[in-house]
Parts: C-alpha cells; sequence; structure tokens
C-alpha cells in the first residue's frame, strides 16, 4: 500500500485541529458554568444503556466533562447535568430510555439550570430524535454516535443558546484520538479497537446508528493498553462490532497479530474480547488464543441461529457447519476454552422445528452461558418488514425450552468444576465475600478482605450453582 492509499483509509480520522479546538471549547465551557450559573463546582450525572461499546463511549465524554471542571455523583436529584447514553439494539432498553427521560421533568422544573443531554446509538435514529423534539421539550442537547468527540462544543452551544441543541447528522462515523478518559475502574479497562459494522445483519440496526467498520491504528490501540497496564489495570477488553474484522480492508496488522503484540505488553494482566463474529473467524486467531498466554480462554461466539435458513434470512454469512467446525477447532488447540454466545428466539418466519435446529446445537457444544432473546424489531432493518406469524406467546414457550435445556448443561459444567482450582482477579466486595471471573469468563463468590481487590488469587471451587460457583481462597 503506498502513502496516498493509506491516508486515503484514513479519511475517517478526526484532525488533531479538530481536538484542540474542542479543548478550547471545554475553557469557554467551564466560563460559562461559573460566570453564567455560578457553578465553581457542578456536579454531572452519566447513565450509560447497553452494550460495553456505549460504557466505552461514555468514559470518554467523562473525561470532556472533567476537564470542564465536573464533577460526579450517582444521585440525579443533585446533577447540574444529565446524560443518557442510549442503545438502540433491543425493545427493552429503548423502552427504558422513555421512561427515564419523561421521569426528569419535575427534576427539572425544580431545577432550571439543569442541562439534560440523550446521546448515542438510539439518537442516531430519525424517528427517535424527532419524537424527543416533539414531546421532551425539556430536554437541551440531543447528539448522535458520531458526534460524541463534540461534547465540549455542544455542551457550550447548550449553556450559551436559549434553543435546544440537536446534532444527529447522519455520516459513515469517525475516529477521534486524543479525547481525555475517564475510566469507571482502576483495575479493568475496556478499550475500543475499532467502530461500526459492515455486516448489515437483517434484524440489526448497528450498522445504521454506528456507521461503516473503521479501526484504530495498531500504535494507538497499543499505546492505550500500555497506558492502562502502567495504571495498574489487570483486566483488559478489547472491544469492537466485530473485533475479528480489525483492519481487515487496510492491509496492517490484524486482529490475531494485534492481539500477540498486546499479549507481549510486560505486565500480570488478562486480556479479552467482544465481539466475534463467526464468519469472520479464522483458525489464525484460534490458535493466536491458544499461544498467547495472557488472552483468557473465553470466546464469546454469538450464532444466533442453528438452522440454515434462518441464517440466510439473517445475513450472517456463515452456515451451521461452518460454526461447528470453528468449535471444533477452538477444542482441539483449546481444551479448557469456555464458549458463550447469543440467541435469537423466534427470528420472523422461523417455525418450531428450525427453533429446534437452535436447540440441538447447544446441547451438542454445551455452552458455558448464553444471552438468549426473543426476536425484537428494530425500524429501518430489513427483518422488520418480513412476515412474523408466530405469536409472542408461542416464542415464549420456546425461549423457556432453551433456557432450561441450557441450565441443565450449565449444571453439568458447574459440578466439572466441583473441586478445580482456578486463578481469578478480585473484582467486588460485599458482605465478606469476594466475586470474580475465571478465565473462562466464570463468576466465583468467596470469603475475603476487601483489600484484595484488584489482586489475582488462586480460588477452590466448594459448591457449585447453574450459573456462579462458591469457593475459597487457595492461595
Amino acid at each position: 500500500m503506498d502513502k496516498s492509499d493509506k491516508n486515503k483509509s484514513r479519511k475517517f480520522d478526526v484532525p488533531f485541529e479538530e481536538i484542540k479546538r474542542q479543548r478550547e471549547y471545554v475553557n469557554l465551557a467551564k466560563t460559562v458554568l461559573e460566570t453564567r450559573f455560578g457553578l465553581i463546582e457542578p456536579l454531572a450525572y452519566v447513565h450509560t444503556f447497553g452494550c460495553q461499546g456505549n460504557v466505552a463511549d461514555s468514559e470518554r465524554m467523562k473525561g470532556w466533562l472533567a476537564q470542564m471542571g465536573y464533577g460526579f455523583t450517582e444521585e440525579i436529584e443533585q446533577a447540574d447535568f444529565v446524560l443518557y447514553n442510549t442503545c438502540a439494539v433491543r425493545e427493552h432498553a429503548h423502552d427504558r430510555v422513555f421512561g427515564n427521560v419523561g421521569a426528569l421533568k419535575p427534576i427539572k422544573e425544580k431545577k432550571p439550570h439543569m442541562i439534560i443531554a440523550l446521546c448515542g446509538c438510539m439518537m442516531q435514529q430519525e424517528h427517535v430524535w424527532q419524537k424527543i423534539k416533539k414531546s421532551y421539550p425539556f430536554v437541551n442537547l440531543v447528539f448522535g454516535t458520531h458526534a460524541q468527540h463534540r461534547l465540549p462544543e455542544l455542551m457550550y452551544k447548550a449553556l450559551c443558546g436559549g434553543k435546544r441543541v440537536f446534532e444527529v447528522e447522519n455520516s459513515d462515523g469517525f475516529i477521534a484520538e486524543g479525547v481525555p478518559v475517564r475510566r469507571d475502574g482502576s483495575f479493568k479497562g475496556w478499550l475500543p479497537i475499532m467502530y461500526g459494522c459492515n455486516n448489515f445483519c437483517s434484524y440489526c440496526v448497528v450498522p445504521y446508528v454506528r456507521g461503516r467498520e473503521r479501526s484504530r491504528t495498531p500504535e494507538a490501540v497499543i499505546a492505550e493498553a500500555n497506558e492502562l497496564i502502567a495504571s495498574g489495570c489487570r483486566d483488559i477488553t478489547l472491544l469492537g462490532q466485530n473485533v475479528n474484522s480489525y483492519n481487515r480492508d487496510s492491509g496492517e496488522m490484524n486482529f490475531a497479530e494485534l492481539l500477540k503484540q498486546i499479549n507481549n505488553i510486560d505486565g500480570d494482566f488478562k486480556i479479552r474480547f467482544m465481539t466475534s463474529h463467526p464468519k469472520d473467524c479464522t483458525f489464525e486467531l484460534l490458535d493466536t488464543m491458544a499461544r498467547c498466554e495472557k488472552v483468557s480462554r473465553h470466546l464469546h461466539l454469538p450464532f444466533q441461529s442453528g438452522n440454515n435458513r434462518v441464517l440466510k434470512e439473517m445475513n450472517r454469512g456463515y452456515t451451521r457447519e461452518k460454526y461447528l467446525s470453528l468449535i471444533e477447532y477452538a477444542r482441539k488447540v483449546m481444551p479448557d476454552i469456555s464458549l458463550t454466545s447469543d440467541i435469537i428466539v423466534g427470528f420472523p418466519g422461523e417455525t418450531y422445528e428450525e427453533f429446534c435446529d437452535t436447540l440441538s446445537l447447544i446441547k451438542e457444544v454445551e455452552f458455558t452461558s448464553l444471552y438468549t432473546f426473543i426476536y425484537s424489531p428494530r425500524e429501518g432493518t430489513k427483518a422488520a418488514s418480513m412476515p412474523d406469524p408466530v405469536s409472542r406467546e408461542e416464542k415464549g414457550k420456546w425461549f423457556r425450552e432453551l433456557t432450561s435445556a441450557q441450565e441443565q448443561i450449565a449444571a453439568k459444567r458447574s459440578q466439572k468444576m466441583l473441586g478445580q482450582t482456578y486463578r481469578v482477579l478480585c473484582e467486588e466486595h460485599s458482605g465478606g465475600m469476594l466475586s470474580g471471573r475465571t478465565d473462562g469468563n466464570v463468576m466465583i463468590d468467596f470469603p475475603g478482605d476487601e483489600s484484595r481487590i484488584g489482586e489475582f488469587v488462586n480460588v477452590k471451587v466448594t459448591a457449585c450453582r447453574n450459573w456462579t460457583l462458591s469457593g475459597e481462597i487457595a492461595d
């Protein structure tokens, strides 16, 4: 690839001058907060709906807010600024957002200076922001996924003007380096490596709200990984709508090589990643996982349906046989691999016989755990206009049959872990009990002191349930 081609492939990068301009707006917004509103130490309430990618986005927006002088509160009534970072993937999260926004009206009436902002995937959908504009006049600021790096500028406009601010232009998306990050945790870190999606699964709205696939440079990702590790991070999760597509069309370092490079960084830490798409999962990636001692022996590989006709209607790009061949190879090179997946029950036109193919696949693979959902139509997707004759009640029966089968599989898996010892990162403490995840992403509770939060310990499993384990420190 010559220099001109490489520059062309990075057309989505936000110029450094734009980030510098946003830093100037940071100071302007801070001045307005102090002089016009008398807020020397304003408080922000930030709530994130949806996936880990949204959490990482919120950490970057919190970075901007901190530079503007905001502190942070968990009590919404104390906030001078409220930000909801929204999710458009499923109906439940969609409905929760509107409910939460409606509940802000009486709070805003008591605190007229409060700025209410909505951002994220939902706000990138025209029918949503139009509803906000019409039915929620107390919302001051609305912006989509492609304008998040411009938060200081948008905040300044919202603080200064009497007009509401809507920044929801359609775009293929950007990558903005140099945005400050205020992380939610000290020993666990979210590390985005790419954004957007080119897959256009027929049920999924993500490509429409997140834009096209675009990868951060290996240098930027590795530099941030080094920063995380140097700051004491012990568990890094690499994020992307489809991490297997990292740099797929650029000719630069692919995802397997990126894993190797991060694995080679000095330090005692674990590497996780999500989400991994089966159509782009390769034997090279699985071999890399097997060879890299810091990469978790956990693969989240959503298959969505076990029936080939349904997979084709979903536009997933692989077959049941292809998926099972990946599982077979993963277990060949990593016998201790823990497998998890996503499943949609009741896709439009799916029959019970086709659903049974999904049921038989989970029994064949024996996943550690599953994320299961009844199909939820998303406006603007192809599947939303497909005939869907099966009732919600009937789909609920299928769903319960699936979860019952998985409970039996999980119970069997848990029994095999009884008496075994696992290395666990102590993540939380409550009531004298610590909790953390095994290398295979299974939760274990065990007695221990809060001072051990952020440490790796060896834990022997002493009791098991379907989804979690109990144990004792075996150091």
